[in-house]
């Protein structure tokens, strides 16, 4: 995959291992072909402090990679206020995680779903949407968010509702609602505030 960086891209990766590289580069060329179907010309897409990219002028969006997968969405902020998206492998967390990342009552409800249907990872799929959380709270509102501080309910149908701790005084925000779906090995998790009625663009692709 022919992927040109922005020097200002290249800068970011340049002490990375090539793990690092690939996912860098790749994830951009996804949000590149996203941002072409928007119509907007390529613009270098730097991380700040946090992590999160910086996009151009009117546009939100949001990227995530795993083995195999890369992806990016972005939309007009006319169209939506934030966009937060999350890909992770269909297999459980790895020892200690779920108990970090969990409240009680997630742990009750991860009970009941992996008995209702044991072939997904729900543990991963909880670990997910909470990553998509983050992804759209941290844009709107440039604090930090921590696992325990949004509690998921997660939906058999493919929906789930994040519902923020009361302790992040936040004026308007206290929940989110997003949808996630479990396809040829992976978890893919998504939310989208919008502010109109026009559709998200999306840019993905899968590595070997």
């Amino acid at each position: 995959m022919d992927v040109a960086l922005f020097p200002q891209e290249k800068a970011v990766i340049r002490r990375s291992n090539d793990k690092r590289r690939r996912e860098f580069t790749t994830v951009r060329w996804c949000a590149r072909h996203a941002l072409e179907r928007l119509g907007e010309a390529p613009h270098p897409l730097i991380p700040d402090e946090c992590g999160a990219p910086r996009w151009p002028d009117g546009i939100v969006g949001s990227m995530t990679h795993c083995e195999g997968y890369r992806a990016a969405a972005v939309a007009r902020t006319r169209a939506y206020r934030v966009i937060g998206i999350d890909a992770e492998p269909d297999q459980p967390v790895p020892k200690g995680v779920l108990e970090m990342v969990a409240l009680p009552t997630e742990l009750r409800r991860l009970s009941a779903l992996g008995e209702g249907d044991p072939r997904i990872s729900w543990d991963r799929l909880l670990f997910s949407a909470k990553e998509a959380v983050y992804k759209s709270w941290y844009p709107l509102t440039r604090r930090p968010l921590g696992f325990q501080q949004a509690d998921i309910d997660i939906l058999p149908d493919g929906n789930f509702t994040a519902h923020l701790s009361p302790s992040l005084r936040h004026p308007v925000l206290d929940r989110f609602a997003g949808r996630w779906t479990a396809d040829r090995g992976l978890l893919l998790t998504v939310i989208a505030v919008p502010a109109g009625e026009q559709s998200p663009v999306y840019g993905r692709t899968r590595t070997a």
